[in-house]
């Protein structure tokens, strides 16, 4: 979190922004949500006419303070989700919610008329910047989520010419770190993991139900018999991107045997009786090595250019340890480093090459495989699995779908892998 964002008792305007939230926090209470609509377009974009004279100059003694520029926008952000929170525990009007967020795309670029205060001037240059800030950013993603409902998984309702970011509803496990901001506190963040655990459920929900349907599908074809499927049972969208193909072997990949007939959970049990011996550091790496190794069934990329990349990885990581007896720290340190190796460094050095490689010649749900065996031995690891494909949702969230079906193919094969070893799906029905 930002430091002088929690110091802000310190700061001179400290009282106007308890004021302003104030405010807000007793209006929600009794005003409906057009009404706080308007107030806000009133007071953040007019700039002016405001009936509260005292949260008008409140307001501009927040704007003119010497720590305006870098805390603002962390203000209107509190501000915002002072209504957010209270709307979203009523149905009725979380529809209001991403008209709230709205207001904020009318926000003029250039202010005109020289008959404007200084306050005024600095108010709407700073609700500009809050525009193009992170949290305004997280505020829009949430508004996608909220706009779509319970819909999942209608192909056809997700037009390809469409921006990468306008897929974030599909994708839970990118909501912690998608829809909040450094500086969200607790009540946010309780209200997007409700958002989430609701959106995983109907996933989940869905999914079940589509591959029962093609398992039921697949058994009245076998039987060859004449009365006509579709009136024997309702037709089910598959819940993903993927084409029917895809998601099946995907399906049967996660939950069913891939190595010498070992689910991925089983292979990971049996590598963690392995290494629960006291053993170094260093012993430790080269199991965990021949681990990853074994399940990438392309032989001549396997066994060449990337299995030369993973060994040289994990002898270089940590070398100062490889005497040391492995520990559940170092376990975890190994493990995120790996993520980092093979999906994305960090938000700053966003260098992906090893995963786009990795997709390329292993094809999307194998390489989820190989994450989801890290993931599997070291639980822990989980969130800073999904940080990383955050990270990359984020690095080309205003590219074409059609221009990165890679990293769209690699989301929603993350999904199903986290759903169905994660999640509470349970598809063992599956043949």
């Amino acid at each position: 979190m930002n430091n002088t964002w929690k110091d802000s008792y310190s700061r001179s305007s400290y009282e106007a922004e308890q004021l302003l939230y104030q405010h807000w926090l007793n209006l929600v209470q009794v005003e409906q949500p057009a009404e706080i609509i308007h107030r806000f377009r009133t007071l953040f974009i007019n700039c002016e006419k405001y009936p509260d004279r005292a949260i008008v100059e409140a307001l501009e003694k927040i704007a003119t303070s010497k720590d305006a520029e870098p805390e603002f926008k962390y203000i209107l952000n509190r501000c915002c989700h002072i209504a957010i929170n209270r709307w979203q525990t009523y149905p009725n009007k979380q529809v209001a919610i991403p008209e709230l967020i709205a207001v904020f795309e009318g926000v003029p670029k250039v202010i005109f008329g020289y008959n404007r205060s200084r306050a005024i001037g600095q108010i709407a240059k700073l609700v500009n910047q809050f525009t193009t800030s992170e949290q305004y950013l997280a505020l829009k993603r949430l508004s996608k989520v909220i706009l779509h409902g319970s819909e999942e998984g209608n192909n056809s309702k997700t037009p390809t010419n469409l921006a990468l970011g306008s897929l974030i509803p599909r994708y839970p496990y990118l909501y912690t770190h998608c829809l909040l901001s450094d500086d969200s506190n607790y009540e946010q963040q309780r209200i997007i993991k409700k958002i989430q655990a609701r959106k995983q459920q109907q996933f989940e929900i869905n999914l079940s139900q589509y591959v029962a349907h093609q398992v039921r599908k697949m058994q009245i074809a076998r039987r060859g018999t004449s009365v006509s499927f579709g009136r024997l049972i309702q037709n089910i969208n598959n819940p993903t991107l993927l084409s029917d193909t895809e998601l099946l072997f995907a399906v049967k990949q996660f939950v069913g045997k891939v190595e010498g007939g070992n689910t991925y959970r089983h292979l990971a049990n049996s590598f963690l009786a392995h290494t629960s011996q006291s053993q170094s550091y260093g012993s430790f790496k080269d199991d965990l090595y021949e681990y990853l190794i074994s399940g990438v069934t392309n032989h001549r990329y396997g066994q060449g250019q990337f299995k030369e990349k993973l060994y040289k990885q994990l002898q270089s990581t940590f070398t100062h340890s490889d005497s040391q007896k492995l520990n559940e720290c170092l376990m975890m340190r190994t493990c995120s480093q790996l993520l980092n190796f093979l999906v994305v460094e960090s938000q700053k050095r966003p260098n992906h090459f090893v995963f786009i490689d990795l997709i390329s010649n292993l094809g999307p749900t194998e390489t989820t495989g190989l994450l989801l065996k890290i993931v599997l031995i070291c639980g822990k690891v989980k969130p800073y699995l999904e940080k990383r494909l955050a990270i990359l949702f984020g690095h080309y969230e205003f590219s074409a779908r059609t221009g990165v079906m890679w990293l769209v193919k690699a989301l929603e094969n993350l999904n199903l892998a986290l759903s169905t070893n994660f999640g509470k799906v349970d598809l063992s029905f599956l043949p």
